[in-house]
């Protein structure tokens, strides 16, 4: 039969055809899934560029918002410098006005030290001289005002000048027991020779005093002597007398007296001290003074008790109703006396 031939021939054909066409297929669908990787991955990659490029943009922004302050902050400094700069100069200019001023000093100080220095010795001099012309006027008799002497620079015969009062008020110096061949100034009204023994020890410093007297007992009689008319020394045993007594001490407060003059001794030796005391008083007052004993009751038991009494008519030189009045002019670190005689120097 031919028409059943060519049927026969086109069946093989046919077949093969449907064999290609799926493997085909498979391949393009290969391809498609490969490149759609492909774009996923460019996709991924491109979002990260973006993030990338919008941190980068960020940073960038940052950058030029830091970028123009670190401008304005450097236009500020440079500004500032300028501003030093022109104060560094002025102050340069100042230090060289200032430098040309101290070595004008300089040469005026150094001007007037010599001058000061010429000045100096030539007082030095000056006060020598008067020195020398004062020594030489007191040790022929003259009596000097107080006031323009300075006892340590004069040089007298034993180096004693005797400190005097004179009717006129005014206090002089003078050689111990010398009288002034021009009378001025009046009468002396009473020298340090005419005082009593216990007034002179009392009017002496501690080193003076410890050389005229070795024994204790005579500086404490001096000490309370000198209590009694100096209210500068403060620690005043004496107390105020009636009717013939201007004055007294009890030997009880004598005793608790010289224990806080002499620390450290003992209340025995201290009674024995009292009495040697008194007996000092008596003989350097040249028994001006008196002792007498007193009955006393204390705590309902009667005792008798020796007082040191300074009589109200007791011939005590320099003393006005039988009391010693202070110095009007007492000199600084000098015991305080009569207004009518101070003290010895030398």
């Amino acid at each position: 039969m031919p028409s059943s031939a060519p049927d026969t021939d086109a069946s093989p054909s046919t077949d093969s055809g449907r064999t290609a066409q799926p493997s085909e297929f498979e391949r393009l669908r290969d391809r498609l899934e490969s490149l759609e990787a492909d774009l996923e991955r460019k996709d991924d990659r491109i979002a990260a560029l973006e993030r990338d490029r919008d941190r980068l943009a960020e940073t960038v922004a940052d950058l030029e918002e830091r970028n123009a302050a670190l401008e304005a902050r450097t236009d500020d400094l440079e500004a500032h410098t300028s501003d030093l700069e022109n104060e560094a100069e002025r102050l340069e200019t100042r230090t060289a006005a200032l430098e040309d001023e101290a070595t004008a000093l300089e040469s005026e100080t150094a001007e007037l030290e010599s001058l000061a220095e010429a000045a100096l010795k030539k007082a030095n001099a000056n006060k020598e001289r008067i020195a020398e012309l004062q020594s030489r006027e007191l040790e022929k008799g003259a009596h000097l005002e107080t006031e323009h002497v300075d006892e340590r620079e004069v040089t007298v015969a034993d180096g004693r000048l005797e400190r005097i009062a004179k009717d006129d008020g005014n206090a002089y110096y003078r050689l111990p027991e010398s009288a002034d061949p021009l009378e001025r100034g009046g009468d002396v009204s009473l020298a340090f020779g005419d005082l009593l023994p216990i007034q002179q020890l009392a009017r002496m410093d501690d080193d003076r005093r410890r050389a005229a007297a070795n024994a204790l007992p005579t500086r404490l009689a001096a000490k309370l002597w000198r209590a009694r008319t100096d209210s500068s020394v403060g620690d005043d045993p004496w107390e105020r007398g009636c009717k013939d007594v201007d004055a007294y001490v009890k030997a009880s407060d004598l005793k608790h007296w010289i224990r806080r003059r002499e620390p450290g001794i003992s209340d025995s030796y201290a009674k024995k001290l009292v009495s040697r005391t008194i007996d000092a008083l008596l003989d350097l007052s040249k028994n001006r003074l008196a002792v007498r004993r007193q009955t006393e009751r204390k705590n309902g038991l009667e005792y008798t008790e020796r007082r040191v009494i300074v009589p109200a008519d007791a011939s005590i030189p320099g003393a006005a109703s039988g009391a010693e009045p202070s110095d009007p002019n007492p000199e600084p670190d000098r015991p305080r006396s009569d207004p009518e005689t101070t003290d010895v120097h030398g």
